[in-house]
């Protein structure tokens, strides 16, 4: 941050205005009992879309995005103010200086996942990454591959680029996962063909958390000469990625999911045996063809920065959060019953943590959980209050799927939050069982789904 400190007094000469600078712990709730005020309502109470909060909420929703961590701020700041050059100027210095930060924001790319600089090509993040490899791969093999073999846990924008496929005239299979989340390799087996082109398989759910088998999808594909492409946006910088050791021949990354700023996203495409995709945006044939437009210099060299951070840091990271992640849970199922875990525990990154509470109204547990800040499901899809399609997929019952509440810890997460959080999830299911017939008739011992509900 030393940068970041430097900047002040520029300010404080120039006489501007400063924004209001409140220390982030004094707005936390970490600290206090979970039936106590958060804060003076008169000082920091905060009323946004409606609801009123007593200061900000503690964060835990690490899988819709995560905070900038300061050293990959500090590495963009100079290319907002100084540095500030088009890298694909080629006749000036600003030019030469930001075409060189940019090459080295991709050999750090590169080296996170195993790959060669020259097979990661940037673009504006996973969801463009994912249609470029989808439909950008089909479209280029048309005329000898039909068909696309996906799972039905995928995330929304690479389900909707197989439908669109599918729209054109190509064949889209989409495998049924187990109840644990993770894919049957002798289904995925079973369903290649001679024309599949694709397999596309999650690497990291974003929802629940399941690593799946990377390393036998890849050795499988590659002994039926399928391509095989993973969306690793929740799994870059957490668990160890070798594109080569594991077959993969393209991947999707994105950038705020591992510290770094939004905006921002990688493709990697193989060189050798080379794939290749048809671009799915015109313009002035930037990243050699694969995406035009001006690569956005400060935010590609602050994703470097993150996947730098990442790779000296991965394993202390997920020490801590696997301690973290017991903790919670412990701490949650020490004093509530009838809580299940979504998706596979043994196979799973433990950042994420997607829990379904019995006799529980999901949305009635997330608006009593104002204080800490947790999703329901994918950001992508939360604003829908149908039950999350990849628990479905699961095969969890709509009633439960509808209480489920993913809580995503990180890098910057701490004891305090956690045994916060516990402590209001703990305080508002119990509370919500309290009016809950269901709960009760349950723990008389009246088997719910035998009840025939009448309609008056």
């Amino acid at each position: 941050m030393a940068l970041a400190r430097r900047l002040l007094p520029l300010f404080l000469r120039r006489g501007g205005p400063l924004p209001r600078l409140t220390p982030a712990r004094a707005l936390s709730t970490a600290a206090l009992p979970a039936d106590a005020p958060a804060a003076d309502e008169d000082d920091d109470a905060i009323t946004i879309k409606g609801v009123r909060i007593s200061g900000r909420p503690l964060y835990m929703d690490m899988q819709a995005t995560t905070p900038v961590d300061p050293r990959v701020l500090d590495a963009m700041l100079p290319f907002y103010l100084s540095q500030y050059g088009n890298p694909h100027s080629r006749t000036h210095l600003y030019g030469w200086e930001s075409d060189a930060a940019v090459e080295t924001a991709r050999a750090q790319v590169a080296s996170l996942v195993g790959a060669d600089p020259r097979e990661i090509f940037f673009t504006s993040g996973a969801t463009e990454c994912n249609n470029i490899a989808v439909k950008g791969a089909m479209h280029f093999y048309r005329d000898r591959r039909r068909h696309v073999i996906t799972t039905q846990t995928e995330h929304k924008c690479v389900l909707d680029s197989c439908r669109h496929l599918q729209q054109e005239g190509f064949d889209v299979t989409y495998l049924p996962v187990r109840p644990d989340g993770l894919v049957d390799l002798a289904q995925l087996r079973d369903a290649i063909r001679p024309d599949t082109g694709l397999v596309s398989v999650m690497a990291v759910n974003n929802e629940i958390g399941v690593v799946q088998p990377l390393e036998e999808i890849g050795r499988l594909c590659r002994e039926t000469g399928v391509h095989f492409h993973t969306d690793a946006a929740q799994a870059l910088g957490k668990i160890p990625i070798d594109v080569n050791q594991m077959g993969i021949g393209l991947m999707s990354l994105s950038a705020h999911k591992i510290y770094g700023p939004k905006g921002v996203g990688a493709l990697y495409l193989r060189r050798r045996p080379r794939i290749r995709v048809e671009p799915q945006m015109s313009g002035g044939g930037q990243e050699r063809g694969i995406r035009s437009g001006t690569v956005p210099t400060p935010l590609v060299v602050g994703f470097g920065a993150a996947c730098e951070i990442a790779s000296r840091e991965m394993d202390y990271d997920e020490r801590r959060v696997s301690a973290l992640q017991r903790r919670l849970l412990d701490g949650i199922r020490a004093r509530v019953d009838d809580v299940v875990i979504n998706g596979s525990m043994e196979h799973r990154y433990s950042g994420n943590l997607n829990l379904s509470f019995a006799y529980v109204e999901g949305e009635s547990l997330l608006m009593g959980l104002k204080e800490v800040a947790v999703s329901s499901g994918s950001a992508c899809t939360s604003a829908s209050l149908e039950p999350s399609y990849v628990l479905r997929a699961l095969g969890v019952d709509e009633d439960m799927a509808h209480t489920s509440i993913r809580f995503g810890i990180g890098r910057f997460t701490t004891e305090a939050e956690v045994d916060r959080a516990t402590e209001l999830t703990v305080h508002q299911v119990l509370k919500l069982r309290e009016m809950s017939p269901l709960y009760e008739m349950a723990k008389a011992g009246i088997d719910i789904k035998s009840i025939q509900w009448s309609q008056h």
